[in-house]
């Protein structure tokens, strides 16, 4: 089953519903993705460590082992986060909603998708403009001494 083609009459326009185009993410941006990724990770290892801790009462193990482990992403997260707000110029809610994600558990997964579809973990053309400013064809990279 297929779906109709969209028209130019779409109200909303043929552009809202094509997929942006695709450009590679940034090294910051690449960096916050599996950060992300391993922190609703230790999140989730933490929430079974501490159901067969409490519920089934079997061992502490899971909870001594992703404790430590979310403990030390979850602050990798955070330094991660502030860098790439800085270096991918977000916003400060985009840079407050990620920070916020990273509390309740296996959040960091659906931001860092939304991230993604939004393009906000690719370089931001300013800052690509002001790179090619920077360095214009002939001319050789300032240096600074």
């Amino acid at each position: 089953m297929t779906s109709p083609p969209i028209r130019d009459t779409d109200p909303a326009g043929p552009e809202a519903t094509a997929p942006p185009p695709e450009a590679p993410m940034a090294p910051s941006g690449r960096l916050f993705a599996v950060v992300a990724f391993l922190e609703a990770f230790t999140w989730a290892g933490l929430l079974v460590g501490m159901f067969l801790k409490y519920v089934t009462g079997t061992t502490e193990a899971g909870v001594w082992l992703f404790g430590r482990l979310h403990g030390g992403t979850f602050m990798i997260y955070v330094g991660v986060t502030v860098v790439a707000a800085i270096s991918l110029r977000w916003r400060w809610w985009v840079t407050l909603t990620a920070l916020l994600a990273a509390i309740p558990p296996l959040v960091t997964v659906p931001l860092e998708i939304w991230l993604r579809r939004t393009r906000r973990l690719t370089r931001r053309p300013r800052v690509l403009a002001a790179e090619a400013a920077e360095t214009r064809p002939g001319q050789a990279p300032h240096s600074s001494s």
